[in-house]
């Protein structure tokens, strides 16, 4: 009886994880295709101008692409320089090398607002504002805390006689990374780019404030122009996000196995 009881409550509890993860998407979908917004149940006659608007009049590739080439190269930039920091933490020994940890564990606390008003005003006088390089240049700064914790945790699991034996073949230190390190730490590596990926494609609050044109705008960027103090555009607005979220959840969906086994290698390991 304890046993099915306990069971019982695991699933209920999973159930109301589902539903609570679940319902926020199903509503903005099911809006999506009614002419006034709202409820659950399903819309009497399905409206799609939303989706039409969105690919013609305001030309949402455009935003995708921007949303693409931001978040892929940050991520990128952002994983190359985290883990050659990382492999150095983990294996490694040096003066100063747990309050380096601690300097990175310190940026979790820090609030995004804190910092944009030095950062805006950095890209300004670097004459990077209103670009998206500027804005790759931020993305690849923010959460580094995490990724480098899970790089580094990862690195921690694998043994140093490979690297010993690397070094007695005559490898370099960024041979053994590059060569040994890298292809073993994989799934570390996936992990923390999946995570930075999906941060940086969902970043709203320093898109909003360091791109003005509409040209150079990401998928989260838009979103705000559809809310002004004269008019809502609930429907597009409402079309846009499905658009905007569906690439993360099939991103996770076919990674997902690879994000669960990595983490908890670098739980139990590391």
């Amino acid at each position: 009886m304890r046993r099915f009881l306990a069971r019982f409550f695991e699933y209920f509890v999973m159930l109301v994880v589902l539903i609570i993860s679940i319902y926020p998407i199903w509503w903005v979908f099911i809006s999506s295709f009614k002419a006034n917004p709202g409820g659950l149940s399903l819309p009497d006659v399905w409206v799609f101008d939303g989706y039409k608007t969105i690919f013609t009049s305001l030309n949402i590739q455009q935003y995708f692409m921007n949303s693409i080439i931001v978040a892929v190269t940050s991520t990128i930039i952002s994983v190359l320089i985290v883990s050659l920091a990382a492999y150095v933490s983990a294996r490694m020994e040096f003066r100063g090398k747990s309050i380096i940890s601690l300097m990175f564990a310190t940026t979790l606390f820090i609030p995004a607002v804190s910092i944009s008003f030095p950062i805006y005003r950095m890209l300004g006088d670097l004459g990077l504002k209103d670009t998206r390089t500027g804005l790759v240049f931020v993305y690849s700064g923010l959460g580094i805390a995490v990724t480098y914790f899970i790089i580094r945790s990862y690195f921690l699991t694998i043994p140093k006689e490979m690297e010993e034996a690397a070094r007695i073949d005559g490898c370099s230190y960024y041979a053994t990374f590059f060569k040994i390190i890298v292809p073993i730490a994989k799934p570390g590596l996936s992990t923390a780019a999946i995570l930075v990926f999906l941060n940086n494609w969902n970043e709203y609050y320093f898109a909003s404030i360091l791109l003005k044109s509409k040209d150079k705008m990401t998928l989260p960027a838009l979103l705000g122009q559809f809310t002004t103090a004269y008019s809502k555009n609930l429907n597009g607005m409402f079309s846009a996000i499905i658009v905007t979220v569906v690439p993360t959840i099939i991103v996770f969906c076919l990674l997902s196995e690879t994000f669960v086994k990595s983490l908890t290698a670098g739980a139990v390991k590391g």
